[in-house]
């Protein structure tokens, strides 16, 4: 080792014992066999013992054909190829824990996959139950889960590009935005983005809207608020907290804009030509359903 390290020879055939901390600077090539019988951590390991100085480095995986690998041992090397710039090891470390499983969170088990749902999921689930645990005896009733909503009020929803120019920003905050869960979120990013960027355009005001709408209608159960010139559809889901007296109370008050079928999907057969006028409709079917007809979304 000694020998290698003074450059008295170029080659060095070893076992996996120099991902250890070895630190050569002049080794800039490593070429690891079989590893797709290595670990996410091993091989990031390994790869590191290369490339410590100024100059260009390379790591070559040497390993049979798909075939022969298992389904794990591809995702791992999918994941070390693709992430070689610096600072990539909390991104693996990410990948490792999708693929090898985080283990118990309180046991000793320190392996396993979470359900097989995914450590981003499962990390969701987890925020969750803490959430509901958290509530306690304060909550006036079970604690519901929101639904996904598929909403399309067919209306332009966006940050415009010439409102805020740089794109990663620009995804940054739309990632900010489908991931409130309070209204006062919402208008706090809504602040925030006339504080940095300027007064909203009309594009944005929309959007920043059709996500409270999205918000509200995910409390209540619904899962589908279609809206177009010609009407719209809306689907509820079975675990709906809506009250049924609002609803049939709904349709009671515009019998000719509704029309309900057996498996909780609503109709409306009113026309509805302006964008502002579906904006206006959605904010009043889900304030209907949630029994707070005079509530303002906006």
């Amino acid at each position: 080792m000694q020998d290698f390290y003074h450059q008295r020879f170029n080659l060095l055939i070893c076992t996996t014992i120099i991902e250890s901390g070895i630190d050569i600077p002049s080794a800039n090539t490593i070429i690891i066999n079989r590893a797709d019988r290595m670990g996410m951590a091993q091989l990031h390991q390994l790869r590191g013992r290369v490339g410590r100085s100024n100059h260009q480095a390379y790591a070559y995986l040497i390993v049979p054909p798909p075939e022969s690998m298992t389904n794990n041992a591809e995702r791992r090397l999918d994941a070390i190829s693709s992430l070689s710039e610096l600072g990539a090891g909390f991104a693996l470390a990410s990948h490792d824990l999708e693929i090898r499983g985080a283990g118990q969170l309180l046991g000793e088990k320190q392996s396993g996959a979470i359900d097989e749902i995914g450590f981003s999921l499962y990390s969701d689930y987890l925020h969750r139950a803490i959430r509901e645990l958290s509530i306690g005896d304060h909550a006036q009733g079970a604690f519901v889960e929101p639904c996904a909503v598929d909403i399309n009020l067919n209306v332009t929803a966006l940050l415009p590009e010439d409102y805020l120019p740089d794109v990663h920003e620009r995804l940054v905050f739309y990632k900010r935005l489908a991931n409130t869960t309070h209204r006062e979120e919402i208008k706090e990013l809504q602040l925030e983005a006339i504080d940095r960027f300027g007064l909203l355009p009309e594009a944005a005001r929309t959007l920043f809207r059709v996500t409270k709408i999205k918000l509200a209608a995910g409390l209540i159960g619904i899962e589908k608020l279609h809206l177009g010139r010609h009407g719209g559809e809306i689907r509820l889901s079975e675990q709906t907290s809506a009250d049924p007296a609002f609803l049939l109370q709904m349709i009671h008050d515009a019998p000719e804009d509704y029309r309900i079928r057996p498996d909780n999907v609503i109709h409306l057969t009113a026309p509805l030509e302006m964008p502002e006028l579906r904006l206006d409709r959605a904010e009043a079917i889900v304030a209907a359903l949630s029994g707070n007809i005079s509530a303002s979304l906006s």
